[in-house]
């Protein structure tokens, strides 16, 4: 398998500095029932804005008929390997509380927990890759959520498999190394 493990200014936890998020999915491989419940309770556990936790979250076991419906509507490059996978998360974040004040951190608080549930997963020798690359409205509508949620991503779950078995040019991407901006062009101010 890959090894994409990025090159730091200093030293980070290695379960952060191991993490990527590949294209190629072993096929074949059913997540159990604890690793499913162990990034779940991850992402349970992440922080939240005055601990309002607005994060939903759905989980389309491949095989499964909400895995069909999910998968339905992808779009473009992410229909061509994102199924293969042993599940795909749905991640939505409620917009506004009961009383019907706004959550003005949702969906940041959403970032958060998925961040914790895709580091548990990589902690556990699965991989998990966030896609935009898919029609909201209509599975919003298909999954018969409520108005008050969006799903703003989803997250891609399970093993990774050898880049060999994409083509062109997600072949390409599955095996390019990792590139992040340099930490001078993302630190406005307080260098250390």
């Amino acid at each position: 398998m890959t090894s994409k493990t990025a090159v730091t200014a200093a030293p980070i936890a290695p379960v952060l500095a191991e993490r990527w998020s590949p294209r190629s999915f072993d096929h074949n491989y059913e997540l159990t029932q604890h690793e499913l419940l162990s990034i779940l309770e991850a992402a349970r556990w992440a922080a939240s804005g005055n601990n309002f936790q607005p994060w939903r979250f759905g989980v389309a076991v491949r095989g499964s008929k909400e895995h069909a419906t999910v998968a339905a509507r992808l779009s473009g490059f992410n229909a061509a390997w994102a199924p293969h996978a042993s599940a795909l998360i749905v991640a939505s974040v409620l917009t506004h509380a009961p009383d019907g004040t706004a959550y003005g951190s949702g969906q940041f608080d959403l970032g958060l927990a998925v961040s914790s549930l895709m580091i548990q997963a990589h902690e556990l020798g699965l991989h998990a890759h966030v896609v935009g690359g898919f029609d909201r409205d209509a599975l919003k509508v298909d999954l018969g959520l409520e108005e008050a949620l969006v799903i703003p991503v989803l997250v891609v779950v399970g093993r990774v498999a050898p880049a060999e078995q994409l083509e062109g040019p997600a072949r390409e991407r599955e095996i390019a190394p990792r590139v992040r901006h340099d930490l001078d062009d993302i630190l406005l101010f307080g260098k250390p």
